[in-house]
């Protein structure tokens, strides 16, 4: 939300966080190193660049499917909320480490006099319309263009500048950076490397992608069918007990709108799942200090009417709550944002 939020501001999980992140892509690039070196040593300066591009690209593009594992698999499991926190930090040193790559595949040629090959291969236009002798590295460069824009509007700056809506659509485009990784590195390194790790490698993170992915949609799925009204046209929620104290319960109305239940001690309170800041989950969050905290950046709200404390400005629709026989249930149509409509449990 704002430095003044001691939620997003500098902390030691995040210390550490970024601390492990730098320690493993570190670890990564010199086991790899080593274990060439002791297998395969390389006898001249563009074999010891060429070692540099693979351990970097492969570094790049584990990291890559490691992003893309984060969020389904919060999804499935609350265990995982804090790999979400600093998914930026990760995204943004993922992005370094694949310039690196591209850096090093320039320098390849560089050192060779080969740069107008380089030029050539990539003006050659007729090559492609062909599977075989496509020019992969414009592939690479598309996908490095996708990322670096993502990098660049990371900051909150273009956040509140694009909207979330519009922010959050263009940082899907990932999707389609992932895409072109997978066939830069098809119709390039695996073609020319013919050793099980890069076909392993990619074979493995395709498939885990694509069973995480359909598991968490089919389980959000279930979510979404939405909660039935009674005959006074509210959702049922269960006891007060039923919801974590300090967590939430998230419900879905017949319409496509989730809620998020919260259960504050004695108090409850129903605020929209959407955060004013990324549109991240708040019911996947919980309560720090008797503020509602979203697990993606800390961004923070009063359970009783959904409004940020002072001096920030974002409020949230709330929802009104009842106990009725002993049920928890909320009225499905929201309220202003801002509105007042928490309750004590007696």
């Amino acid at each position: 939300m704002s430095v003044g939020f001691q939620a997003v501001m500098w902390n030691r999980q995040k210390y550490i966080y970024d601390a492990i992140l730098a320690a493993a892509v570190l670890g990564y690039i010199l086991a790899f190193n080593w274990i060439e070196w002791t297998l395969h040593p390389p006898k001249n300066l563009p074999a010891q660049i060429d070692l540099q591009i693979r351990a970097f690209g492969t570094c790049a593009f584990l990291m890559l499917t490691a992003i893309l594992s984060i969020g389904p698999l919060a999804r499935l499991s609350p265990k995982f909320l804090p790999l979400l926190y600093n998914r930026r930090h990760f995204g943004v040193l993922f992005f370094l480490i694949a310039c690196s790559h591209a850096v090093l595949m320039l320098q390849w040629f560089a050192v060779q006099g080969a740069l107008p090959d380089l030029k050539a291969e990539l003006t050659d236009w007729p090559s492609y319309f062909r599977f075989i002798g496509f020019p992969y590295k414009s592939l690479g460069i598309a996908a490095l263009s996708i990322f670096f824009l993502m990098a660049a509007t990371s900051h909150d700056y273009w956040l509140a500048f694009l909207k979330p809506p519009v922010w959050k659509a263009l940082h899907m485009f990932v999707y389609a950076g992932y895409g072109l990784v997978v066939l830069h590195v098809a119709l390039g390194a695996m073609q020319r490397d013919h050793g099980p790790f890069i076909p392993v490698m990619l074979g493995a993170s395709v498939l885990w992608l694509s069973l995480l992915h359909i598991v968490a949609g089919v389980r959000e799925r279930k979510l979404d069918l939405g909660t039935g009204l009674n005959a006074e046209g509210w959702m049922e929620i269960g006891p007060a007990d039923s919801i974590p104290d300090k967590k939430a319960k998230i419900v879905c109305t017949p319409g496509g709108e989730r809620i998020a239940v919260f259960r504050d001690g004695n108090q409850l309170g129903a605020l929209t799942n959407v955060c004013a800041h990324q549109n991240g989950p708040i019911g996947e969050g919980c309560i720090i200090a008797g503020l509602v905290t979203c697990p993606w950046h800390g961004y923070q709200y009063r359970l009783e009417d959904g409004c940020a404390p002072p001096p920030f400005t974002e409020k949230l629709s709330t929802y009104r709550v009842r106990v009725n026989n002993g049920m928890v249930e909320v009225d499905p149509r929201p309220l202003p944002p801002g509105t007042c409509a928490a309750i004590m449990l007696k």
